[in-house]
């Protein structure tokens, strides 16, 4: 029984759900199913992506349609799927909709690319990934990169990334490129011409012999501003003429640019603003300025403004022309539409006179009024423009904070640049925008935005905003973060303006799309450089034009969002491979610890997940650096004494990590992007550590970093998935690595020194740690050491580290010789548990040690065996697994074969058996302390728990802590069954010896096994159940599946004999067991509710048992035990009646009147559905009483055949029956009057129909009786006269009596009575005919009020339908509308007009269906509430102790026979009607099966509160829910 493990996923659909914000991360060759959700399900859903198909290439904008599988072709939809098989890497949408809807939910999938290395091409995980960060200027000619390069390679990295290796702008900054195709021609020494291809070439000679991999940037957000192809192409960036909103702007820009010459010529030094500025007060000086001088003299509010004398003169003119301008008073303040300037030109903007005209009109046309009405918009349009003006001072005051805060920044700030004294180099502020032109004055400057051919060069620079909606782009119409001067400009850059699509601007695209083509061809991955603030749709376009060159591209990007939400937008819409992710984002250690564990990796000791499995959300698979390139000086922040404990703990993180070139060297500067031009050193073994240009394992932390790199790089190959974070003290931080396999663990305990121990005190305490297992080695202990006191020299020409600085590292050393352990002493917990604590002496701040954990060797004896027998379930465990020395024999045969044995009565013992049922046996399900009682005594009872733990890893439940705690709940797994003996006794002995392995592991191993261990067992137990059952379940959904264990989970053999026994004589009768000195039968029995109705005298109800029976044991295929209760209660028929509260019969109550037509039903089902069934007709029925006033007869004493029974109730009806209940009083029914104890049911001989009750009992299934004060003893639904559903069962009864009669199956065609002093005989045929001739008159209630065979018109509240009884003696109650009829139609179909019948389920569909249930009472009835509190203890009448029990809450049960007759009468009224109807009974459905799904019962409920709200005083689970939604799925 091993079980594939090909990787499935499952995404529910549900309607309007946009999952667009949500990850999904996939890996190459897992398969996807959509599957449709409750909301879906039942409804035409047509599910579209642009994954491509297969043999297709891949087109972001062509989508196609999934095909739909069902793999049971039939009943409902919760099996349906349609499926991807994903074997190309990308970012894929998704959308699907519903009927004329194209688009009601949507979401993305993103799917791992898969990277090769190496002459063998093998695979590279994402999680083995080291990067370092070289800047390609500093790596010199092309032909000396492999020197440099080669430092990566001997300090353990695997790949490299590249910093763009195009051609540089002015700046010579690493990303402000000027020519986006050219290769920077400073990698071609003199006399030679290196191109793209000789790069291609290096790179692949990298992946192929150093089995390392080469990415790169690409740089789409700007080009450098000295660009010559922008020159020519100026429309590719924003300018004023394509961006003329950005014109108030450049004029700030421009005035700020005189301001800070005249700062630097000194000519405000009288005025407080000197060049060199030093202090506050020099600061206020500029602001003070900027308010007086500067913005006064901008008037920049007058491209905000309307010019108001041009158009009141316009508006004046169009009033004086316009014959319906006039009619309305002029006055107050009025909507105007303001027409924004195309070109933003000062007063440039209008107002819509047709929104003029609407707002000020003139009563007349009178020239007084027309110059009222003028003044009256001039005065609107100066309030406007004086909005304007407040508006643009608003910006003003921004842009005065943000130069302000530059400058302070730039000039005083002590972690700033230091800038020094304004000059014409260096501004007061960085320059907004290009300005390509010989010095002018400020006002030739205003001249250019008027001349195109000039003006479309001055470009905007690009830059990033701090705080800014990343999904934003800033220069756009609508944005002012250039006018207030919020960018934190690039002056070498110019912005790229690529509009929405490349028909915007086709060179701008082109030339990207070719620059990002050589990328792809020569580099097997890309960064994404200043990504959120490249616009979204520009690079999904780049990556697919790269995707179709390289597949399996690797993308990389920095996100800065600040929100995991907006990020997942980005890796979804991009496709991102990895997040970058810094360390130094950290403040202190804790921090870092944290960021460990939430970058990657499961809890230790997780769960073993299922290959098919929902597909969950997940983070953006990260890539976790020591530092970036763009990060401070790690050296300068913290101390140089905390590289290499930050790296250790880095390197332990389950995700990609990584560095920058310079970081391990330990170079205490930044290396800047711009300004640095020294080349990185070589690598030579040989070197000195004062050698300059060359390094070795000799300097910096390189040792180090290649022992940490090997070690991350053997702990993702091998399997090691599991983290754990434990923060020893402020310092401390130790990660352990463990894999799920073998076991092992790897420990990491970094010292860490964010503060220099040169100058700050460290305690010498260090506290001990306690590692569960056995201590193999230690991989490697090393620490920083401080070699010389030299001081740091910059090197001209190479980029240097730290030369007086080094690592002594000692690797793969016994812990007997580690020289930071001082101590390491074994304990052993109980249960065997190792345990070493480890006390250190020198593990000083900078100190890391590493450990490798193993279990202790018995321990991994007992694992190992354990994972063996585990194979049977999943090859997952094959892996890790050992052969026993010895094994107990119950664990040689396959647990297949062992519970092979089991009935389905064992079963029910195996798998549920509720807390009442166990106390009953003497037990009770298995208390979790400090959290609750299981539901079920078995497995059902922890895989309910273990089920919403398990995808979650919750291993810090109450139920995990108590498996770790003790072997409590182990040893009540298996004690209970081996006491049951037989066949479970061999399942107990099976787990018996399972869990001995088990019990003597780790503790932390306990929860993941024992879930293992249940989760097989209960997959084999349901397995071996459906073999018992029927073809219908066996083939079925697994909603047929589910409700199908309704049947095991109802229908058990407990203690107490529940049934009165058989008679002796019967073939195939039910196994007998020694009771108490005498033999008793086991026969099945069904219970009604758990856990209410479970056990004792209140498991067994006439009624329910046979609303149930059909579906839980006839479609089951559970044909003999159904036969056995069919003749069970035979056995105790009594006065005509079989009883509803059975009581083992001896305690039988017989005060229903239905009960015994839902027997006679399930008798005619039986003879229907099951092979031979008509032979039931035969079996030996052993009397308990055979006449009224009979004591109770022992088995055999009285037998009689099944159908002489059947014709006694029959004819006992037709006689007339009327009894007083015996023992009638208080020891019977506490709350019931006296009057309610006498007993009738006969049969009108004009009609037909069934009558019977009176007003003081309740005789049908809706029997709530009062029990509090003004209600008690009085029936809220007394239900007297002939109750709808009753009618309809007697028709069915009778119709089907007269066709056995025919056919010679039974021997009575008449019922024969005493009538006034005679004989009567009354055919079956005759009184099936009166039915039928007299049903719908008298129970349908025309939409005709003047139909002459309503009785009682004044009643009548509802039309169309049909009334719940005829003849209550409450008139009233015959009109409610109640559910009840549509029994009377499934049951009795012929007695219903399609038209009628299709009417009034509308109205039941409207007025009673419920989420789950359909309300027992219409909402418009007086009466009607749908709360059901059987704990109110108040004087209400109508709700005091749930009195309102069926007056409104929603059953279950009554579901089944709506949907069953929807379906019916459908297929009369034609194929489309039908169609429609299996849409809504499947839709219905979908939300059982979410209950189903989700309840910890596994079970459907009695009934829910109005609009299917939980209500606590129902049954969990009842049988009838269970049995009537499955005979729906039997009909669908």
């Amino acid at each position: 029984m091993v079980r594939a493990t090909r990787q499935s996923r499952v995404l529910p659909l549900n309607d309007m759900e946009r999952l667009e914000r949500t990850l999904f991360r996939l890996e190459q060759g897992f398969e996807l199913q959509f599957r449709l959700g409750p909301t879906l399900q039942g409804k035409h859903v047509r599910v579209h992506t642009n994954y491509p198909a297969e043999g297709k290439g891949y087109d972001r904008l062509r989508f196609r349609a999934l095909e739909w599988v069902n793999p049971t072709g039939r009943e409902d939809d919760c099996d349906k799927y349609c499926r991807l098989d994903l074997q190309v890497a990308g970012s894929y949408q998704y959308y699907f909709g519903c009927g004329d809807d194209e688009r009601v939910g949507s979401g993305y999938i993103v799917v791992d690319p898969v990277l090769r290395v190496g002459d063998d091409d093998h695979v590279l995980p994402l999680d083995c990934i080291t990067i370092q960060t070289y800047l390609a200027k500093c790596l010199g000619p092309l032909d000396e990169w492999s020197d440099r390069l080669r430092v990566a390679k001997e300090t353990g990295y695997n790949m490299i990334h590249l910093t763009p290796l195009q051609k540089p702008g002015l700046s010579r900054s690493c990303y402000s490129l000027a020519d986006q195709l050219a290769l920077n021609p400073a990698f071609s020494p003199e006399g030679k011409r290196y191109t793209w291809s000789d790069v291609g070439d290096l790179v692949e000679r990298l992946r192929k012999e150093w089995s390392m991999i080469c990415i790169t940037d690409v740089v789409y957000n700007h080009t450098a501003a000295n660009s010559e192809w922008i020159r020519l192409h100026p429309e590719c960036g924003y300018n004023l003429v394509n961006s003329p909103h950005l014109k108030p702007a450049w004029v700030l820009d421009r005035a700020l640019w005189h301001l800070s010459c005249d700062v630097a010529d000194g000519n405000y030094t009288e005025r407080g603003l000197p060049p060199l500025i030093q202090n506050e007060q020099h600061i206020n000086a500029l602001r003070g300025l900027l308010w007086q001088e500067v913005y006064p003299r901008l008037r920049l509010w007058e491209f905000m403004q309307v010019s108001v004398e041009k158009a009141v003169e316009q508006f004046g003119k169009l009033l004086r022309s316009d014959s319906d301008a006039a009619g309305s008073a002029p006055g107050g303040r009025k909507q105007l539409s303001v027409v924004k300037d195309p070109h933003c030109r000062r007063f440039g903007n209008t107002v819509d006179m047709k929104s003029a005209l609407h707002a000020f009109r003139p009563h007349s046309h009178s020239q007084a009024d027309v110059q009222q009405c003028c003044n009256l918009f001039r005065r609107r349009l100066e309030e406007l423009n004086t909005e304007c003006y407040k508006e643009m001072n608003y910006h003003a005051e921004k842009a005065t904070d943000c130069i302000a805060g530059s400058v302070v920044f730039e000039r005083l700030a002590d972690h700033g640049p230091q800038l020094g004294p304004a000059t014409r180099r260096s501004p007061l502020v960085t320059r907004y925008f290009t300005f390509p032109f010989d010095e002018m004055t400020f006002e030739q400057e205003m001249q250019l935005m008027s001349q195109e051919d000039k003006a479309c060069h001055i470009l905007a620079h690009n830059g990033w905003v701090m705080g800014d909606d990343p999904l934003r782009n800033f220069a756009e119409p609508g944005s002012h973060v250039y006018l207030r001067r919020e960018l934190v400009c690039w002056g070498d850059s110019a912005k790229l303006r690529y509009g929405e699509k490349p028909e915007d601007c086709p060179y701008l695209w082109a030339h990207m799309k070719q620059y990002t083509e050589i990328t792809a061809e020569h580099f097997a991955g890309v960064r994404l450089d200043n990504c959120p603030s490249t616009p979204l749709h520009v690079v999904e376009a780049m990556l697919a034009a790269a995707r179709a060159i390289r597949p399996n591209l690797y993308v990389i990007a920095e996100l800065f969002t600040g929100s995991e939400v907006i990020d997942n937008v980005f890796v979804n819409r991009l496709g991102i491979t990895s997040v970058v992710r810094g360390a130094m984002s950290a403040g202190d250690s804790q921090e870092e610890g944290r960021l460990v564990y939430r970058f990657g990796g499961e809890p230790v000791g997780s769960f073993v997940q299922p290959s098919l499995r929902p597909l969950v959300p997940a983070i953006a698979h990260a890539m976790f650096l020591d530092v970036t390139h763009e990060n401070e000086c790690p050296i300068q922040v913290r101390s140089v004494y905390d590289s290499l404990p930050s790296s250790a703990i880095v390197s332990m993180a389950c995700c990609a990590t990584g560095s920058t070139r310079g970081y391990d060297e330990l170079v205490p500067h930044k290396i800047s992007l711009v300004e640095e031009e020294r080349m990185y050193t070589r690598w030579n073994p040989e070197a000195k550590p004062s050698d300059p240009g060359e390094v070795n394992l000799q300097t910096g932390v390189l040792a180090g970093k290649l022992a940490l790199n090997k070690l991350h790089q053997e702990l993702a190959a091998k399997g090691f998935t599991q983290v754990y974070v434990d923060q020893v003290d402020e310092d401390i931080v130790a990660v352990t690595r463990h894999c799920p396999s073998s076991h092992q663990s790897v420990v990491a305990v970094s010292r860490t020194a964010f503060k220099d121990p040169e100058t700050h005190c460290y305690s010498h305490y260090v506290p001990p740690m306690f590692i569960p297992g056995k201590i193999d080695e230690v991989v490697l202990e090393a620490r920083t050491m401080k070699r010389t006191n030299s001081s740091y020299a910059k090197d001209a020409k190479s980029v240097n580290g730290l030369s007086d600085y080094t690592v002594e590292i000692r690797e793969h050393i016994q812990l007997k010789d580690s020289q930071i352990v001082k101590q390491a002493d074994v304990a052993s917990k109980g249960g065997g548990e190792f345990v070493q604590e480890i006390l250190f002496e020198n593990l000083t701040p900078g100190s890391i040690i590493v450990f490798r954990v193993s279990l202790d060797p018995r321990s991994q004896e007992l694992v190992g065996t354990l994972r063996r027998h585990l194979i049977q379930f999943s090859p997952l465990y094959r892996k890790g697994s050992l052969t026993p020395s010895s094994t107990p024999d119950i664990l040689t045969t396959p647990l297949e074969k062992v519970m092979s044995t089991l009935t389905l009565a064992d079963m029910n013992t195996l798998l549920y058996r509720c807390d009442p049922e166990e106390r009953e046996d003497g037990g009770g399900c298995y208390n979790v302390p400090s959290w609750q009682r299981l539901k079920y005594g078995g497995l059902q009872g922890l895989m309910s728990v273990m089920t919403e733990m398990r995808p979650k890893n919750d291993l810090g439940h109450p139920f995990c802590n108590n498996l770790r705690e003790g072997d409590w709940m182990i040893d009540y797994v298996s004690n209970r069954l081996l006491v049951k003996g037989g066949a479970l006794g061999e399942v107990g002995k099976w787990f018996q010896a399972m869990f001995d392995y088990l019990k003597h592991i780790p503790r932390y191993l306990v929860p993941c096994y024992f879930d293992a261990i249940v989760l097989g067992a209960y997959t084999t137990a349901l397995e071996a159940t459906f073999k018992q059952m029927s073809s219908f379940v066996q083939s079925g959904s697994s909603l047929v599946k589910q409700l199908a264990l309704g049947s095991v989970q109802m229908c058990g053999v407990g203690r107490c004999v529940a049934l009165p026994p058989l008679s002796p004589r019967l073939k195939d009768g039910p196994r007998c067991l020694a009771t108490a000195g005498h033999a008793e039968q086991c026969c099945v029995s069904l219970a009604a509710g758990l856990p209410h109705f479970s056990s004792g005298n209140f498991r067994c109800w006439g009624r329910d048992t046979f609303i149930a029976l059909r579906g839980l044991m006839l479609l089951t295929g559970r044909h003999l035990e159904a036969r056995n209760i069919i003749l069970a209660f035979a056995g105790t028929l009594r006065y005509g009646l079989i009883p509803n509260l059975l009581g083992q019969g001896t305690g039988a109550r017989y005060n229903c009147r239905d009960a015994v037509w839902w027997w006679l039903q399930c008798i005619q089902d039986y003879c229907t559905l099951v092979p031979s069934g008509a032979a039931i007709l035969m079996c030996p029925v052993s009397r308990m009483y055979p006449t009224n006033v009979s004591e109770p007869q022992p088995a055999g004493a009285w037998d009689q055949p099944l159908y002489d029974v059947i014709q006694e109730a029959m004819q006992r009806h037709l006689q007339g029956i009327q009894f007083r209940e015996r023992n009638a009083g208080l020891q019977t029914d506490r709350n019931m009057t006296d009057e309610g104890f006498n007993v009738e049911a006969k049969v009108d001989l004009d009609s037909g129909f069934v009558y019977g009750g009176n007003r003081f009992n309740c005789g049908t299934w809706m029997d709530k009786m009062g029990e509090r004060g003004h209600n008690k003893g009085v029936p809220a639904t007394p239900r007297d006269g002939s109750a709808v559903e009753i009618v309809g069962l007697c028709k069915s009864t009778v119709r089907w009596l007269a066709q056995l009669h025919k056919q010679g199956l039974f021997p009575y065609a008449t019922v024969t009575i005493r009538r006034e002093g005679g004989d009567l005989s009354v055919p079956y045929a005759e009184w099936d005919r009166k039915i039928q001739e007299n049903f719908e008159r008298r129970f349908y209630v025309s939409c005709d009020p003047h139909d002459p065979d309503e009785r009682h018109p004044d009643l009548v509240h509802k039309r169309g339908i049909y009334k719940d009884s005829y003849g209550a003696s409450s008139a009233w109650c015959d009109y409610q509308l109640r559910p009840n009829f549509t029994i009377a139609m499934v049951v009795a179909p012929e007695l219903f007009t399609v038209e009628r019948a299709w009417e009034a389920l509308g109205v039941a569909e409207k007025k009673l269906l419920g989420p789950l249930g359909m309300k027992t009472l219409d909402p418009d009835d007086m009466v009607y509430c749908g709360v059901y509190d059987n704990d109110l203890d108040n004087d209400n009448f109508n709700v005091a102790k749930g009195f309102n029990y069926h007056q409104g809450p929603e059953c279950l049960w009554p579901v089944g026979y709506f949907l069953r007759a929807k379906l019916y009468f459908a297929k009369a009224l034609g194929r489309e009607t039908h169609e429609k109807t299996v849409s809504l009974v499947k839709n219905v459905l979908s939300r059982h099966y979410v209950h189903l799904e989700r309840s910890s019962w596994k079970g459907l409920p009695e009934l829910t509160n109005e609009n299917g709200q939980y209500c606590p005083f129902s049954c969990e689970s009842q049988a009838r829910s269970m049995a009537t939604t499955l005979e729906v799925l039997y009909d669908l």
